[in-house]
This record gives structure tokens, sequence and C-alpha cells, in this order.
């Protein structure tokens, strides 16, 4: 029984489990987790608690997650965003859960010590972290939202939380044309071809899988490739991007080391003597989050 779950999203190993695997999975100790946030920009999660591991996804400011245990400087833990299991250095995590105001919705941002352009920078925040501001303030025609600290984010780079920012997926995709491709990379900085489609979804209010053997996987209706139409995905093994029209594709690639347009049949003849042709097409279910 333990072989049918995924490791990406379940936490157990042979001497520890969440909790609510018991009766499931055969582990030595059970431990309820404890929630906690993520107070870096970026945060790498990694399989192993070791910095020598590949990174397998990344974890974005505001973001929660359950800890399941805490060892010689790392945490064991799941984000609640995604469910995406593995370890992060203790140092990027604060105890306890604070509901979020708003997610940046531009690609890069920044987050300033007041309302003031002019200021150094604190750090430059990726769209999807999540903030908590408590007001506002106008610095030469620019509006800013507060946190409790005083730090500022320029208020058009913000939207609430909970509603879709574009309705469109693709729009938001070509909003990170000429990003670089980052292995494990999960935000504006730097991202995979399944995190750019998972951040596209994201902003639209729908919820879809980390990886892109989880998002063929997900709702939808399966399409031809003669059938293809804006916002469809395609799929090979281990990729995946996401139509721009019925003959474009966008997608971040490790060919070009970044998010480029492709023409589809270009890339499907590039790709297939690494990963072969596509194994599916999908027109995701629009179901929304918020």
């Amino acid at each position: 029984m333990v072989m049918e779950l995924d490791r990406r999203l379940h936490a157990f190993r042979p001497d520890l489990a969440d909790a609510r695997l018991s009766g499931i999975v055969h582990a030595d100790r059970f431990a309820v987790p404890t929630p906690a946030q993520i107070i870096v920009p970026v945060a790498p999660l990694r399989p192993k608690p070791s910095e020598a591991a590949f990174i397998d996804s990344q974890l974005l400011f505001g973001e929660i997650v359950d800890i399941f245990e805490r060892k010689s400087g790392w945490a064991w833990v799941q984000s609640r965003f995604d469910g995406y299991v593995g370890y992060l250095p203790e140092a990027m995590l604060a105890e306890g859960e604070r509901e979020a105001s708003h997610v940046i919705s531009v690609p890069r941002t920044f987050l300033y010590p007041e309302a003031e352009l002019k200021a150094g920078p604190v750090c430059a925040l990726s769209m999807g972290c999540r903030l908590t501001f408590i007001d506002e303030a106008e610095t030469r025609g620019s509006r800013y939202y507060l946190c409790s600290d005083g730090t500022a984010v320029f208020a058009d780079h913000c939207f609430p939380l909970g509603r879709a920012f574009e309705r469109d997926p693709v729009k938001t995709a070509l909003r990170f044309l000429e990003t670089p491709y980052l292995w494990g990379g999960r935000s504006g900085f730097g991202l995979d071809c399944s995190a750019l489609i998972q951040m596209a979804m994201m902003m639209a209010g729908i919820a879809v899988p980390r990886d892109s053997d989880m998002q063929e996987l997900m709702e939808g209706e399966p399409v031809t490739r003669r059938a293809l139409k804006r916002g469809d995905l395609v799929f090979w093994k281990g990729h995946v991007g996401i139509m721009e029209d019925a003959k474009t594709l966008v997608h971040a690639n490790g060919a070009t080391m970044r998010v480029t347009r492709e023409n589809l049949d270009h890339a499907i003849t590039r790709i297939a003597p690494v990963y072969g042709n596509p194994t599916s097409y999908l027109r995701p279910a629009t179901g929304r989050t918020g």
C-alpha cells in the first residue's frame, strides 16, 4: 500500500509519517504537523536535507507549510498550496500561520523599507508571494500597500488573495517570456515548464498540481493535435507547454534555458529525439478556487 502513494505528495518515511496517514502506511511513529510560514522570498524544497540535493520545487514568501520534523537545521514539510513534500532550512520558516490579504500579481517586484521608490529595496518578490497589508500610503502620486513593519509594495503590483487576477492563463504565461529556465524553479526569478503552467493557472484562480506528470492526469478534456486552441496544454514525457494559439507553444525549456514562444511543429520535431512525441493534449477544466 505504501508503494501506491506518491512521496512528492504524502509525507512518509520508514521512521516517521504524517499522522493523517496512520493506518495507511507503516512507520515507527507518526507526527501531528504544526503550521509555519515561509519568510524568505523563495525557499528551495529538496528531497533530502542537504544543500547538495537537487531542488524539487520552491515555496514562496507567505505560503503556509505543515512541519513534521525539525532536525539539524532542516525542516521536513508539506506545502498547503500544492501538497508538495520536502526539506528546507528551518531559518526560512516562522512558526504559526497568518492569513495573507494580497498576492504579488507581476512576475517580479520589490519590497521597500517604506513607501518610497527611491529607498533601497529590502528584497525582491515574485508573482505568487503572499503578504498581509494593514494600511496604504501615497508618495508623489504612487500608491503603496504597507505591512505591519512599515515595509511597502507598489499597490498596482498586488491583488486581493482569493480572487482571479487574470482569467486568461496564456496572458500570465506570456508575461514570463525570457524568464530563465530553472529546474525545480517556481518563481519569477526562474521556473521550469510545469511551474509556468501552475503559476498561469493560479492567477486565473485555478489550482493545478506541481509537476507535469501530475498535470497530465488532472481534470480536463482530452483533445487532438488538430483541435488545439489557445489555453490547451501539450504534454511530453517530463515536459509541458501551453498553446498561445493553434500553432504556437509557450513553454519554459532547457533548450533555450528560458521561457519562449515556439512553433508547435518545430517544437515536436526538435524534442522528439530526446523525449519522443507528445503523449497527450489537454483542455484544462475551468473550475476555479476563488
